[in-house]
């Protein structure tokens, strides 16, 4: 129940309102996107239920029941690994939102630390989704990893929803994070297979690179390797030029607009399919070229030796943008406020 202002005798009252608030279902709460995709349901009057792995760990939810000051937030045990494990954080929930999955890059094992969890956490979650027979629209987390990892020669390559990373690719040549494409593009396919099987109404949002503020305990790994040409963490600046020869460029988006994307493919009726969530696609070079210009106080490194100049793919978000969805971030504001946040957890001098 919601209270409501209403107007009686040209004065005002507060009366108890008779409509329910939508409720949704957030998995792999405490992580960065699922952490603020739970605020923005909140801030948008759902309540919410947030599934975690383990609710009595007050160092890994605290910045969750910090929320709870937003509107109706409940938290849930749930584990990827357990069928049926979702269907009381799931009951009587309007959308789900699956963004859970595992994630261990360096695990010798990737298919069955990564992989096949991340197939079967898809699965479990799904199950219960029909189980309960209240939810009307399942929105499920992918990644640009399930649609950029490919061998394609050339450059200016434009991928779309219509695009998939290349499984066998992945498994043969093991290039960096590959357990991790494969998961997220064999766990995505096996949604729409059980969607149709079980006439599930399911849209799955692919992120490319995320950068902006998080409410998490520890910096999220995309804002570390993403903002690593200021900090000159070495260790992250390797792994975002793999990212670029993996996926063929650096793209980017701010949280706040994949938020703002989930909850628009659950509220808009006419949605469907995948939707590649994109603002920017840039590569190493071109952003230590504008890093170097917009924040002349750090030593931005800019030698690349003969590392590749050219974007060999770029990630096309027409299909968001025509349904009606527009970006609130560019470039600008997607590291302005990645800087402050780096700041103020102390890991960028001011």
């Amino acid at each position: 129940m919601v209270t409501a202002l209403i107007f009686v005798g040209g004065r005002t009252e507060m009366a108890t309102a008779t409509m329910e608030r939508k409720r949704a279902c957030v998995t792999g709460a405490t992580g960065y996107v699922g952490s603020m995709l739970v605020k923005s349901l909140l801030e948008k009057g759902y309540a919410v239920n947030a599934t975690v792995r383990d609710p009595a760990n007050s160092k890994k939810v605290s910045h969750l029941l910090n929320l709870q000051v937003l509107g109706v937030l409940k938290l849930f045990k749930a584990d990827l690994t357990e069928e049926g494990s979702f269907d009381d954080a799931i009951n009587g929930c309007d959308f789900v939102f699956h963004v859970a999955t595992p994630v261990n890059f360096e695990s010798e094992d990737q298919e069955n630390d990564m992989i096949k969890p991340a197939i079967n956490g898809m699965l479990n979650v799904l199950k219960s989704c029909v189980r309960v027979k209240t939810v009307k629209r399942v929105v499920c987390t992918s990644s640009v990893a399930a649609v950029s990892s490919n061998n394609l020669n050339g450059t200016d390559h434009v991928l779309d929803e219509e695009s998939w990373s290349d499984v066998k690719y992945l498994t043969s040549e093991k290039p960096f994070t590959w357990g991790y494409g494969v998961s997220k593009t064999l766990s995505e396919k096996e949604a729409w297979k059980f969607a149709k099987e079980n006439n599930l109404d399911i849209i799955t949002v692919v992120p490319v690179g995320i950068l902006g503020p998080s409410i998490t305990p520890e910096a999220p790994g995309s804002v570390q390797m993403l903002l690593s040409l200021l900090t000159g963490n070495e260790i992250m600046v390797n792994i975002l030029k793999s990212l670029q020869l993996i996926s063929g460029s650096i793209s980017l988006v701010h949280v706040e607009d994949v938020c703002r994307a989930h909850i628009f493919a659950a509220e808009n009726e006419s949605a469907s399919g995948r939707y590649i969530c994109c603002a920017v696609n840039t590569c190493v070079r071109e952003l230590s070229k504008f890093l170097s210009k917009r924040y002349p106080q750090y030593n931005v490194i800019t030698d690349f030796g003969d590392f590749p100049a050219n974007l060999k793919s770029i990630f096309s978000s027409d299909k968001l943008i025509k349904a009606g969805f527009s970006y609130k971030y560019g470039i600008e504001e997607m590291y302005d406020e990645s800087v402050e946040y780096l700041r103020a957890v102390g890991m960028l001098a001011n």
